[in-house]
């Protein structure tokens, strides 16, 4: 690809949002009932191609039940108000309820004035993992060290590393840097990392012996890092890119497959099947599934940098409700706004340009609309 010269001497290349590309209909179709949707990632088996975000607004307890009997998993996030608080959900409704110039400040006090409670946390996970579904642990970089292990001994099967961007060694001055080669090796858990959003970068968290990475920075609606930090991932040309390192790395390490998966910038069905078409092996859903009915925000949508304690990079957006968990996967969808039958909306893609599973659909013919 041919860089472009901004000025002087700075040079950069042309990137792609879902916005600007588009899938092409291809010489054969099929039913969509012949379509499958399934995904495996290490041991674990989901009906559902698709991880619920950690954060507050999307996944509680409750909703990890929930989604779990609908075919996905969801990522608890262990330092947000449910490893913080006994009973966070009149806090939950408070900020949903907040006036738009107090949300902030009223955000920082409430994930500030409580330290995640460590034993609350391994309560947390130990409940979910009795009532058999798949616990996946969510934690910053930051957090890994301290939280990781306790959430693997409590008996969580997967453990999210996610940050706005994570590296194979982040380095502090506040401790020992955080090797996560080293660091994944020691756990008995499988982990998925990121994110990340370039070849070499996606090319270094696999060579750690991450199970997955996440590609972008997640956050989507919720998220103001593009006006904060000029930092922005134009998601198409991102999850293309990981998947070309996924690639390399399959090769390089004489087989081992690292799923990719696309996190942020998917608010609508349409995207979310344009993320598979460039690549994706999975999706981690957020604003999507904040608007449903029986989500914790109650209609309301953040994630952790809304309340960072000292640079705030995210808001709490009011999303319009529009049915259930259940309803926003599997349908029936009684609007045209790609929000509804999120599943039915990527079967029929597939089956329109007739392939038989997600893996086969990364072969796709893509033409670019901008």
């Amino acid at each position: 690809m041919n860089d472009i010269q901004i000025g002087g001497q700075k040079r950069a290349r042309r990137a792609y949002s879902f916005d600007e590309v588009a899938i092409a209909p291809s010489r054969r179709t099929r039913d969509p009932q012949e379509v499958s949707t399934s995904w495996t990632i290490d041991a674990y088996h989901f009906d559902l191609p698709f991880i619920a975000a950690p954060m507050d607004s999307v996944v509680s307890p409750a909703s990890v039940r929930a989604l779990g009997a609908l075919g996905m998993p969801a990522a608890l996030n262990l330092e947000g108000v449910w490893g913080r608080y006994e009973d966070p959900e009149p806090l939950l409704r408070e900020i949903a309820a907040l006036d738009g110039d107090r949300v902030t400040s009223r955000m920082q006090e409430i994930y500030s004035t409580q330290p995640v409670d460590l034993d609350l946390v391994a309560q947390r996970i130990a409940d979910l993992k009795a009532a058999g579904v798949t616990v996946v642990a969510a934690v910053s970089p930051q957090g890994t060290a301290a939280l990781a292990p306790v959430a693997a001994a409590a008996g969580a099967d997967m453990i999210v590393i996610r940050g706005t961007t994570v590296s194979a060694e982040h380095v502090s001055g506040d401790g020992v840097p955080l090797n996560l080669k080293e660091f994944i090796h020691q756990l008995d858990a499988p982990v998925i990392v990121g994110g990340c959003a370039t070849y070499q970068a996606a090319l270094h968290l696999m060579r750690t012996g991450a199970a997955g990475v996440l590609v972008g920075f997640g956050g989507g609606s919720a998220h103001t890092t593009a006006d904060v930090l000029g930092v922005r991932v134009p998601m198409a040309s991102a999850v293309s890119d990981v998947a070309a390192a996924r690639r390399d790395y399959l090769d390089e390490s004489g087989g081992r497959y690292v799923h990719v998966i696309a996190d942020g910038a998917m608010g609508r069905s349409g995207d979310i099947v344009k993320a598979f078409a460039c690549g994706a092996d999975a999706a981690m859903l957020g604003s999507v599934l904040a608007r449903a009915t029986d989500a914790p925000g109650a209609g309301a949508h953040w994630g952790a940098e809304a309340w960072h304690p000292h640079l705030p990079r995210g808001q709490r957006n009011l999303l319009p409700q529009v049915g259930a968990f259940a309803q926003v996967l599997h349908g029936p969808s009684d609007n045209a706004e790609g929000t509804l039958n999120i599943v039915g909306a990527l079967r029929k893609a597939m089956a329109t340009t007739g392939y038989s599973d997600v893996k086969e659909f990364q072969r796709v013919e893509m033409v670019v609309t901008a």
